[in-house]
């Protein structure tokens, strides 16, 4: 009988480095689920309707539409019965720059449980393409990347609406 020898280090730690991997994901998914549960579900406990707006293009008309469905669907179901998140993200968070001429309408929905999701990625390349940051609205709640937290909500079982 002839005994080879062989060597166990790499697959040991091919199987490591994989189980790494894996633990890493686990831990990183649930945080942004975690995020969007937490986000607006713990603010509006009696909520029967979930909603994400989607705004990326900055466009006034847009803008305004966005603002008309959130001020809308207030009035239709109460501001308990509906939690609505809209998220800004690419040329989108343009109406939530602290200048935007519509920042009263913004603040007034913030007032009344709305959110606004500012994408962190965004703000962060524009600053490194122009060097400066961009003044933002305070009620501009940042998230780490816009489309990510839109996934995490429609997984939660917010509806998508991109107006």
């Amino acid at each position: 009988m002839t005994c080879v020898r062989m060597n166990t280090a790499a697959p040991i730690a091919g199987a490591l480095a994989a189980v790494c991997t894996l633990s890493l994901l686990a831990t990183i998914q649930p945080r942004h689920a975690a995020a969007a549960e937490n986000s607006t579900l713990a603010d509006k406990p009696f909520a029967d309707h979930h909603l994400a707006l989607q705004l990326s293009d900055d466009d006034d008309k847009k803008q305004r539409l966005v603002i008309s469905v959130a001020f809308n669907l207030l009035k239709f179901y109460s501001p308990d019965r509906i939690a609505i998140e809209v998220v800004t993200f690419g040329p989108g968070i343009a109406l939530l720059r602290a200048d935007s001429s519509n920042r009263k309408l913004v603040d007034s929905l913030v007032a009344q449980g709305v959110k606004f999701d500012v994408c962190m990625n965004t703000v962060e390349t524009i600053e490194r393409e122009t060097g400066h940051r961009v003044p933002l609205n305070p009620n501009a709640e940042p998230v780490e990347a816009g489309v990510a937290q839109i996934l995490a909500l429609t997984e939660k079982g917010y509806t998508l609406v991109r107006p």
